[in-house]
């Protein structure tokens, strides 16, 4: 019967790369930030914050800063198939001391004892429940090439002013057509589209430099500080110093 297994990691920064496992996979990203993209989805993984992968499903990833991970394979008899392919969610108290127990285990000390099996159950069951309710802070993938065209020039514009009449125009759609493709391939309008990807921009921010919050909201493309506290509290629930204490709890 295979066992469930922790091991902790450091990575430095690297370009997207394609990872898949046979087991259910945990990641926690203890310092530094990770981008993770998997069945149309982008997800920020910044510190404090964990991951949960299910098997046989690739996802790309790319490592932002240097990074500390501490990560848990889960074999079927161990945790339930995970209801999403990939979730991001916030760590509670209790997952990380159970995270911190786990780390005793290794690959190398199999076979596991009654009690550090039971302690990797007690982690599948809580992590599982907490993939349940994954962040906010996700970009979903467009379909069309229309779309993924006025996406890609929304992300490289990001940090300016950018109207939706001329990403409209650059791409060669009507403001009609275009809105229409972002509410049903998004799931939400331009203008929510830009937001998402100005406050995922900022959390990157926040986690991988000692910048101000004021230089961070100019860097991605806000003029007041007031409006970048409202639009990042209103997709995380916290103000961006909220955020990023957040990480060393």
């Amino acid at each position: 019967m295979q066992d469930a297994y922790c091991f902790q990691k450091r990575f430095e920064p690297s370009g997207p790369t394609e990872f898949q496992t046979e087991q259910h996979y945990f990641l926690y990203a203890m310092e530094g930030t990770l981008r993770l993209d998997g069945l149309g989805n982008r997800w920020t993984l910044p510190p404090a914050r964990a991951a949960l992968i299910r098997a046989g499903h690739p996802i790309t990833i790319s490592i932002l800063s240097n990074v500390v991970t501490a990560s848990v394979l889960f074999p079927f008899n161990v945790m339930e198939t995970p209801a999403n392919v990939l979730s991001v969610f916030d760590m509670t108290p209790l997952a990380r001391e159970l995270v911190a127990e786990c780390q005793g285990w290794g690959l190398e000390a199999h076979p596991l004892s009654p009690y550090a099996r039971g302690m990797f159950q007690t982690l599948a069951s809580v992590v599982g429940r907490l993939a349940e309710t994954p962040s906010r802070c996700v970009l979903p993938a467009p379909k069309s090439l229309a779309l993924t065209k006025a996406l890609a020039l929304t992300e490289a514009r990001f940090d300016e002013a950018p109207t939706f009449e001329e990403i409209a125009r650059l791409t060669g759609q009507s403001p009609r057509a275009l809105a229409r493709r972002f509410s049903a391939e998004m799931g939400m309008t331009w203008s929510q589209t830009l937001t998402r990807i100005r406050i995922m921009r900022a959390i990157e921010h926040l986690a991988t430099s000692d910048a101000q919050v004021t230089e961070i909201a100019t860097s991605v493309g806000y003029s007041s500080l007031s409006a970048f506290n409202a639009a990042f509290r209103n997709l995380t629930d916290m103000t961006p110093t909220q955020y990023r204490a957040s990480f060393s709890i």
